[in-house]
Order: structure tokens, then sequence, then C-alpha cells
């Protein structure tokens, strides 16, 4: 185990080892070099991936979270740099950019190491440059001079490439780099590493695949449960798995027997309305006891995951007044003077309102809490704090777990379950693998531990599930956009871009997963053929006649269902016609007979089930079922004005007088089915009869194997079905959205001339002979808006309704391309007045004929403006402070703190830049553009940009 500046002590070699390792060193200078800028000796796996970069591989490093992956990417600095090279290495946050940005800097000079992340530019020449993967893409396709001289491409949390929002980047990056740039892409462990690594030697070519699954500190599992510390695990059970705490188990029985579930109500048995045999509300302990339990067992410092932004502040409150203090005096002293560094920038009279006084005092416990909410300086605050030991507990929404570098002693689950945006989820194996590898610091802990909290429904069994599965597949999330078709014809023309989509990695599993349905498809095939053998007959062709016998069936069955329908009707019919005292009778069934109607039971939303008394004295309700032909009264007899069915004697006079009437049940009428009056099923009858087959002596035994022949073939075309449905299903998307883009005028068809002889792929598929496509002056604008709603932002520059705004009115307006509430709301967003609200509408009336346009193509649907942001977003850029936008924001019942305040803010500042530099200064809403983005860029919101 190392430590920080401490070589590990290397354990005496025989000669040959030490042989080996020469020979080792002076072929692979560059690596002797690297480590010798080191304090700790590399792992098997690290130098494995560091030799086979040096060799000339791109490498694919998966590992579990705190191995050191990172170590690979930093020789991939040290090799670009080394060479005379660049090196760009990708994050997909932000806040992982800037982290890395720091340690590269701090390694090589702020003059070597440039930082690009959208809303930052510091030295974007420079050799090496940290950026999100976002910018990479978009300099790949601008065709960014930056390019030049690239040798290595570092992918930071590669397995990003499975999010649904934004995954598709990771790939049109590894699509996209030019075949000269090795990539090294490092990756948590996933359970398909070989098969993405499979995938990146079919389109980046040599690609060695490292796999390490060992935790370099080792993982405890326990469970805290009514107060007590136990271990998830003891020992083996005989099939060789971790066996499940028999002690915990007891536990967790008896108390789930005692508690009801916290927040539901108990049976009530008890006296005076007290608790009743299910015992007291389960209530959670306090984050104040949890705490004070990991201190006592010397497991701080510790993450708590809540899920929730509201429960995280929640938790540092309840620990701030409850007392709890974590930190000596000259912790809390340190604290205070980080504080001043990272914040000194904040304007005074946002302190208030951003809740700083609240957070300081928290922090000078050593206790935070860390979510997307937070103001960025705050967060970035924590996470300083955090890695410097100078906070003990920090309570934390998933985010964290996210590569930020934040290990843990101990990381404590609240929960499995948390809300995904849409329901709330139990937790997968693999966000139980993440979030848990934050425990156990690499160089500090000799062991890292995992705590849940248990809580009434959760069984340590299911824990131990989660625990100990190792199942996280890396899935693609993959597809087309209308910006990417866009640049790819631009770039490479249709058909070429058809084949590039082909070669990406969510086809390839696609197609992997067809390679099974086609075995199938031809095992099915072969049986198929053997069923044909088997029904052959000398008299004629025998699948004709099989046919005209399933015709003949499926008429029957037609006619049938037909005739149900038609009877069902006409029985429901002649029940709303019974009238109170109609003697009717009950056809079939346990109440077969006589019966008087004691209510019609009319029903105006659905079919009436009158309630009768049979002769029987049984009364209740008979429905449309209960008669399979329509009823008639067959006489009536005089009721009472009330009629008292619950009372046995009023039953038994009724059901007497009923009797008594001289009314008998009618022999039952055979009714004519209409099957053998339909002419269709006459003619097919007869067709079959006269078939030469129908005389064949094996005749039976024939029609079994047609039978069987027909449902194979069934089953064997919707297998195809499948197949041809996964086959190249990514180039059939991005023909539909060409087909969209064509007709929105995005696309056009290119002069003969201009692409004469050349092939290819249009609508009808690869390889045909296809007039080439080129872009319009709208398609080349659409190719520099990259947003989630690219298409619709064109559109709107296109159909100029956002002129005549002024810069407050276009950053409100521009907001509902970008801002998404995070949960469903009642409330009506509040809109400035005005021009504001004309082109809103205007907007959301461009989006609803793109959508029915999207809808008809059959593509994915661009997300409705969300107008929720214009009102703050206005007032911030009309120049009006932090707390007069959040306390209006919050007066109004809009949730939004200042974290996402800014985020927000900067993601519309993002989209205005675009905008400015798609339609340029010299164009009205360009040069409002850029003044709106001036207006938004202050503040807080201008903090830690450049």
């Amino acid at each position: 185990m190392w430590k920080p500046g401490v070589v590990a002590a290397s354990p005496s070699k025989t000669p040959a080892e030490r042989y080996a390792e020469s020979r080792r060193r002076s072929s692979r200078p560059k690596l002797t070099d690297f480590l010798s800028l080191l304090s700790f000796e590399l792992d098997p796996f690290q130098l494995q991936a560091c030799e086979a970069l040096e060799g000339g591989h791109g490498v694919l490093v998966c590992a579990p979270t705190g191995a050191g992956k990172t170590v690979v990417g930093e020789f991939a600095v040290h090799l670009a740099l080394s060479e005379g090279g660049k090196c760009f290495y990708t994050t997909p946050i932000k806040a992982l950019s800037n982290q890395k940005f720091a340690d590269l800097t701090a390694r090589y000079g702020s003059a070597m190491v440039g930082l690009l992340t959208g809303d930052t530019s510091i030295n974007g020449d420079a050799p090496v440059v940290v950026m999100t993967t976002e910018v990479l893409r978009n300099m790949l396709y601008a065709g960014s001079s930056a390019l030049a001289g690239l040798s290595y491409v570092v992918m930071d949390e590669v397995h990003y490439l499975a999010d649904r929002f934004r995954g598709a980047v990771w790939e049109e990056v590894i699509l996209h780099l030019p075949e000269s740039v090795k990539v090294v892409s490092l990756s948590a462990t996933v359970s398909n590493a070989e098969e993405f690594g499979e995938w990146l030697v079919e389109v980046r070519g040599d690609t060695t695949v490292v796999v390490d699954e060992h935790r370099p500190v080792p993982l405890w599992q326990h469970m805290l449960a009514g107060g007590r510390l136990l271990d998830l695990f003891v020992g083996e059970a005989p099939d060789g798995r971790a066996r499940v705490n028999p002690q915990l188990l007891r536990v967790t029985e008896e108390l789930g027997r005692f508690h009801v579930p916290w927040g539901r109500r108990g049976r009530t048995g008890g006296q005076n309305g007290g608790p009743g045999p299910r015992g007291p509300r389960f209530r959670p302990p306090s984050r104040v006891d949890v705490v004070q339990r990991l201190d006592l067992a010397a497991l701080l410092p510790a993450i708590v995951f809540v899920f929730s932004r509201a429960g995280c502040d929640a938790a540092v409150n309840q620990c701030v007044r409850g007392g709890l203090r974590l930190n000596t005096p000259d912790e809390a002293e340190q604290v205070r003077r980080i504080i001043d560094e990272r914040t000194s920038d904040l304007p005074a009279g946002d302190l208030l309102v951003l809740g700083y006084w609240e957070w300081r005092e928290a922090l000078e416990r050593g206790i935070a809490s860390h979510h997307a909410g937070l103001l960025p300086a705050f967060k970035e605050t924590v996470e300083e704090l955090f890695v410097r030991g100078l906070v003990k507990v920090v309570f934390a929404t998933e985010t964290l777990a996210l590569g930020i570098n934040m290990p843990a002693r101990t990381v404590v689950l609240e929960k499995l379950v948390k809300y995904n945006g849409e329901a709330h989820v139990e937790l997968t194996p693999g966000e139980y693998t993440q979030l848990t590898g934050r425990a156990g610091r690499r160089g500090i802990d000799v062991e890292g531990h995992a705590v849940v909290v248990w809580q009434p429904g959760i069984d340590p069994k299911q824990v131990a599930g989660l625990a100990s599965t190792r199942t996280y597949p890396l899935r693609s999330s993959f597809r087309p956009g209308y910006n990417m078709a866009v640049n790819l014809v631009q770039q490479v023309g249709a058909a070429a871009a058809r084949e590039l989509l082909e070669q990406s990695f969510a086809q390839f599993q696609a197609d992997r997963s067809v390679v099974g349905l086609a075995r199938r498809v031809e095992r099915n095939r072969e049986a198929l053929a053997g069923y044909a053998e088997a029904m052959t007959c000398h008299l004629g062709d025998f699948t004709e006649y099989a046919e005209l016998r399933r015709k003949v069936s499926d008429r029957e069955k037609a006619l049938a269902r037909q005739n149900s329908s038609v009877r069902r009707a006409e029985a429901a019919a002649s029940l709303e016609r019974l009238r109170k005292g109609d003697v009717i009778a009950v056809p079939s069934g346990r109440r077969a007979g006589l019966a008087v109607v004691i209510d019609p039971g009319l029903d105006p939303l659905g079919e009436p089930r009158p309630f009768v008394l049979t002769e029987d004295r049984w009364a209740g309700q008979l429905s449309v079922t209960d008669f399979p032909t329509p009823v008639e009264p067959l006489g009536r007899m005089k009721l009472p004005k009330r009629v008292d069915v619950r009372s046995p004697k009023s039953r038994r006079d009724l059901a007497s007088s009923l009797r008594n009437t001289g009314i008998s049940v009618p022999p039952r009428n055979r009714r004519r089915s209409g099957v053998d009056e339909d002419p269709e099923l006459a003619t097919l009858r007869r067709a079959l009869r006269a078939h030469p087959c129908h005389g064949c002596d094996d005749r039976e035994s024939h029609a079994r194997w047609a039978e069987r022949y027909h449902r194979l073939r069934a089953e064997t075309e919707q297998l195809e079905r499948r197949v041809a449905a996964t086959t190249h299903s990514l180039a059939r998307a991005f023909d539909r959205i060409r087909a969209l883009l064509r007709e929105r005028g995005y696309l056009a068809v290119a002069e003969p001339d201009e692409t004469a002889g050349a092939e290819t792929a249009g609508a009808g598929g690869a390889g045909e002979q296809a007039p080439e496509e080129v872009l319009t002056e709208h398609g080349r604008r659409l190719t520099r808006l990259y947003s989630e709603s690219d298409l619709l932002a064109a559109e709107c520059l296109r159909h100029r309704v956002w002129q005549g705004l002024g810069p407050a009115e276009l950053a409100a307006v521009v907001s509902a391309l970008v801002y998404e509430a995070r949960r469903d709301s009642a409330l009506e967003a509040r809109l400035p007045a005005g021009p504001v609200s004309d082109a809103l509408a205007d907007t959301a009336r461009l989006w609803a004929e793109l959508e029915d346009d999207e809808r008809r193509h059959r593509l994915e649907r661009t997300r409705e403006p969300d107008p929720g942001f214009a009102w703050p977003v206005y007032r911030w850029a009309r120049g009006e402070s932090l707390e007069r936008v959040l306390t209006a924001a919050e007066s109004a019942g809009q949730e939004l703190s200042a974290g996402d305040f800014v985020r927000w803010c900067r993601q519309v500042v993002d989209l205005l830049d675009q905008i400015r530099n798609v339609v340029g200064g010299g164009d009205p809403v360009g040069a409002t553009a850029a003044k709106a983005v001036a207006a938004l860029r202050r503040g807080v919101v201008a903090m830690g940009t450049v």
C-alpha cells in the first residue's frame, strides 16, 4: 500500500528478475522517465497499460473507482510532451476538468496546460488541454486548427457513453478522431469490457484492453440497524459465496415485526387510539446519531448519499442544530482561511440570499452538503476542504459519485431507492458499486466501509445481492441527431456518413444482438424444409389445401366473434327494457329458473345490471353474461313500493308469490348462428371439398405437419422482422432525419454535374445510385448549433421570430430552449409581457409544427420549450440583484437554488454565444445576443469563467 510522498519498498529480487526489469526499462525509456516523476510504484495493470501506450497501442483501462486509472492518462500527457505533440484530456463534467487542470498545471506549469469547458477558456493553444468531451466534439466538426499535432486523446470516465442524454458525444469523438491519434479510454469496471474493446479495435485499430477488478483498498459492507453497526457478510456459504450475517438477519427480522414503516399508518388496535399489533411507527435514526456512531467507530470522513437536494441541506441543518462539531479549533481556523480565499469574489450583497453564513458555520464544524443546486464556488470549496480532511461528513446526491476525486473512509446509503427524474426506482448493482466505490482512500485507509441504514422493507439479502453482483454492462446510447446529420453530410457526404454510423458502438451492439436471432432463423428454415417434405401429398399441392383449411377456420372464428358481439348487444338492449316486477327466465348457471326484477339497474355509462330475486330466494345482480340470447318478460308481478330483500321473511314471501304466478320457464330455442348462412364461408367450404388433397387417406397426418409448418413460418417471419429492424437501424434513422431536413430546406440535392458518378446512400439504402446532398445556408447554420433543441433554434433564426427583441428579452426567450424543470409543476410560468410572450408563442408554434413532422417521419421528438426560467433570467439580464431574482422566484412558488440559477444562466449564455457566432455580429439578432451575454455574465454567473 503506497502513501503520497513515499516510494513503496521493493522486496529483494532475484538476479533474473532484476535482469528482466532492466530489459523492460531499457525497452520503455519514456515510461522509466515518467516513473521517476512519481512518488509511488505502479500496480501491474497500470504498468501493462503504460507499456502498451509506449508500444504504440491505444488502450482501454477498466478498473474500480480509486484504483488509479488516471495515471495512465497522465502517462499519455507525458508521452505527447516528450514526442513534441499534443494531448487532449477530456472529462464528462466541468468539475472534473477543473480538478484535472489543477493537477496537470501543478506538474507541468501553467504555460503547458490549458482548459476549455464551454464557459471557461484558458490557454487553449497549449500542448496539453483539459476539456469537456463536448468541446472536443465541436472542434472536430469545425475542423479546428487546434487539432494540428494532436497525438493522444484521453477519454476519462468513458463509460459515460451510456448516458441517455450526452452519451452520443463520446462515440462521435471516437469515430471522428484522425487515425493517427491514440485514444486512451478510462472506464469504471464494466462487465462487457471485452466487447467494448473489440469495437475500439474495429474503429480505432490496435487497442489493448486492460481489466483490473481488484480494489486497492478492501471494502467492508455493513448495515446500521437499531443503533447497531453489523457486518453484512460473515464467512462463506456452502456454495462459496459470502454468507449473510445470521445475527443481522435476526435483528432486522425482529425490527421489521415491531415497527410500522415510516410515514405509514399502522393498524390501531390498542387502547385510547394507541399503536396496534404492529407496534410504533418507524422513524429513521437522526443524522446526528448516524454521524456520531461513525465517529465513535473511527469511520470518518464519510459521504452520506441522501438522493435529494433538500434532504442534503436538511441533514446539514439537523447536524448543526444538534450541536455536532467534528473539527478542532485549529481545523476550523484553516477552514475559515480557505473559505475566504475561495469566495472573496462573491458580491457582499449576495451573501445573505446565498445562505453563505449558514454554509460557512457548517463547514467550520466539518459538515457540508454537495449537490447540483449548490453555487459552483461553494461546491468547489467543499471538494477542496474534503480532500484536505477538513470536512468530516458530506451529505450528497449521487452526482458526487460521477468522477470527482472525493474518496472517503466510509460511504453511507440512507435508502436504496432514488428518484431518476420520472419515478422512484431501486438502485441497480452498478449504481450501488459506483456509490460505494468512493469508500477507502488509497494510501490513507487500510480498508473502506459501506454502510446501509436499515428501514422497514430493506432485506439484508437484497443488500447482499447489490453488494455481490458485478454485472455492470456498458450499453451505447448513440443515435443520430440534426446537428450530427448536417455535420456528417458536410464533412463526408451522406454515403460515407451512413458507413460511419454503421461503425458506431450502438450498431455494433445491435448487430451482435441479432446474431442469435439469425441463427434461430437459419435453424427454423431447415426445419421448415423438413415439414414441407413431411406434408407432401401425391394427389396435389397440400400447402394450398392447408391454406384453404386455415381460411375456413379463420372465417368461422371471425363469424363466431361477430355473432357473439351482436348477441351481447341484443342482450344488453333487452335488459334495458326490463321494468320493476317483470318476471324473466334466467337461462343457465346456478341462478337458472324464474326471477322477478326488483330494480332494473340501469347505468347511463355502462351495461344494465338488474337486481332480481329468484324462486329459490337468492337476491342479487345479473349481467349481460348471464343471457346468451335476448331476454323477454314472461309476465309481471305486483311488488310493494319498497322491497326489503335483506329480510329472510320478505325474500321467502316474494319467492313463494313468484312460484304461484303459474309462469313456467319456456324451452330454450336453438338460435341459428349465422355461420351457415355466410356466403364467403360457403364458397371456401366448397373449394376445400373440391381440392384433390381432400380425398387423401393421409389427409389428417399431412394437416398436422402443415399446422406445424404454419406456426414455425409465422415465428420465423417475426424473427426476420426483428433482425431487419435492428440491422442498419442507425443508418435508417439518419435517412429519416435527412428526409425531414430536405423538406425544411436544410439539405438540398446537388446539381448533377457536381457529383457525377458519385455513388451515395439515399433513403433506399447503401450502394444505390442517388443524387448527393449539400447543405443550404440554413444547414450551415445548423452545423454550429450544439443544443438539445438545435433544429428548433435554427428554425427560430430562419423565421426571424426573435427579431426586434432586446438583450433581456432575447435571453428570456432563448432560455425556453435550454431550461427544463426538475419535476412537474402546476404553477404557470410567469412571463414578461409584450415582446417576450409573443416571441415565446411563436417559438412554441414552430415547435408544434416541427413535432408534427417528427411524428410523421418517426423521429424522436424535440423537447417542448419550457418558459419556467424566462422571468428570472430576464430580471437578471435587466440588472437586478441576485437577492431580488431568487426572492421573486421563491415568492412565485418556483424551486430555484443559487446553484441552479447559475447553471441555467450559463447554459443560456452558451446558446446565446452560439447564436451570435452563427448569424454574426452584423445581424440584429447576433448583436443583441452579444449584448445579452454581456448582461448575463456578471456577479455569481461570471465567477470562475474567463
